[in-house]
C-alpha cells in the first residue's frame, strides 16, 4: 500500500512540474513573441521646414513623461461604436503612452477569439481644448499593419455634438488627413473630407490614395501633412502633394471655422474588413511630433 501511496505521490509529483514547466515555457514564448512582433522605433535625425511663410502656433513633442492631458482627451467608447469595430476604446495606459519621445497608441488582441469586444485600442482627441482654423497641420508618424487594421489622423468640427457641441455630423465637417486600410494595403493611405450638401446630405470629395513607391507605412517615420486655406485644402506626404480640393462654394461652409485634430487606431469595421488569422497583434501607431503651423501676419 505504502508502495502504491508513494508511487502515486511521485507521479503527481512529476506530473505538476510538467505542467509548471510547459506553462512557464508557453507564457515565455508568448512574451518572445511579442517581443518580436514590437517593431523598433527608431526616429533618426529629422528636421521639418515649413517653409517661410508659416510660423509655430501649437505643438506636441511627446517628450514628457506622460500624454498631456492639456492637449488630449481619451474618448472611451465600447465596441461597435463606430461603423461596425470590433475594438473598445479606453483611458488605460496599455493602449496610449510616451515611449522614447513618441505618442504609442497601442491596439491589443485581448483573447484568442476574432470578434466584438476583443480588442482594445485608444482615440485621442484635442476637443476642448486645442482647435484651429486654417493652417499647416503636421505629424511624424510610424504606422501600423495587418488586416483588419484602419489607423487614422484626422480632424473634426469643433461644434460637432458628439464632444458638446450642437451639429450633427457630416454638417460639422470632417478632414481626413490620413487613413490606412490594412485591409486594402499596407503602402497605401488615403485622405478625403466630409460635409454636407446643399440638400444636407452627406457628401464627400472621394478618397484620394497615396501609395509609397517601395514598403509599407510600418517600416519607417512618414511625415503626413495638410495645407488648409479659406480656398482650399491640400494633402502631402513627405513633401510630395498628392491631393486638393477647393472649399471656396457655399455648401462647404463647415471648413471655414474650427477644428480639432484626432489620432486613433481602430481594429475591424464596415470600412475596414476585419483581423483573421494572418492579422498580427498588438499593433502600433508611433508618433513622433505634431505641430501646427499659421500663417505670418
Amino acid at each position: 500500500m505504502k508502495k502504491i501511496v508513494f508511487g502515486f505521490i511521485s507521479i503527481t509529483l512529476i506530473s505538476i512540474t510538467l505542467f509548471s514547466c510547459a506553462y512557464k515555457e508557453n507564457n515565455k514564448n508568448k512574451i518572445d513573441q511579442e517581443k518580436v512582433m514590437k517593431p523598433t522605433i527608431n526616429k533618426k535625425e529629422f528636421i521639418f521646414e515649413p517653409g517661410n511663410d508659416w510660423k509655430l502656433a501649437w505643438s506636441d513633442e511627446f517628450e514628457t513623461d506622460s500624454i498631456d492631458k492639456n492637449n488630449w482627451n481619451f474618448q472611451v467608447l465600447e465596441a461597435g461604436h463606430f461603423n461596425g469595430e470590433w475594438q473598445r476604446y479606453t483611458n488605460s495606459s496599455k493602449n496610449a503612452y510616451i515611449e522614447n519621445g513618441c505618442l504609442t497608441i497601442k491596439a491589443i488582441h485581448e483573447s484568442d477569439e476574432h470578434g466584438m469586444g476583443n480588442y482594445s485600442s485608444a482615440r485621442l482627441h484635442t476637443a476642448n481644448k486645442q482647435s484651429w482654423k486654417y493652417g499647416k497641420i503636421v505629424a511624424r508618424a510610424k504606422l501600423p499593419f495587418g488586416t483588419g487594421i484602419w489607423p487614422a489622423f484626422w480632424m473634426l468640427g469643433t461644434n460637432i455634438n458628439e464632444n458638446g457641441g450642437d451639429t450633427p455630423w457630416p454638417q460639422s465637417g470632417e478632414i481626413d488627413i490620413f487613413e490606412l486600410y490594412g485591409s486594402k494595403n499596407d503602402s497605401v493611405i488615403e485622405a478625403n473630407i466630409h460635409y454636407a450638401d446643399k440638400s444636407n446630405s452627406h457628401a464627400s470629395m472621394g478618397a484620394a490614395s497615396f501609395k509609397l513607391n517601395q514598403g509599407k507605412f510600418a517600416d519607417a517615420f512618414h511625415v503626413f501633412e495638410l495645407e488648409w486655406d479659406e480656398n482650399k485644402v491640400s494633402w502631402f506626404v513627405d513633401g510630395v502633394e498628392f491631393a486638393s480640393m477647393s472649399i471656396k462654394d457655399d455648401e462647404m461652409s463647415e471648413f471655414h471655422k474650427e477644428f480639432f485634430i484626432l489620432l486613433n487606431v481602430a481594429v475591424g469595421g464596415t470600412w475596414a474588413g476585419y483581423p483573421d488569422s494572418t492579422s498580427k497583434f498588438p499593433q502600433y501607431m508611433y508618433v513622433d511630433w505634431l505641430r501646427v503651423y499659421q500663417k505670418n501676419g
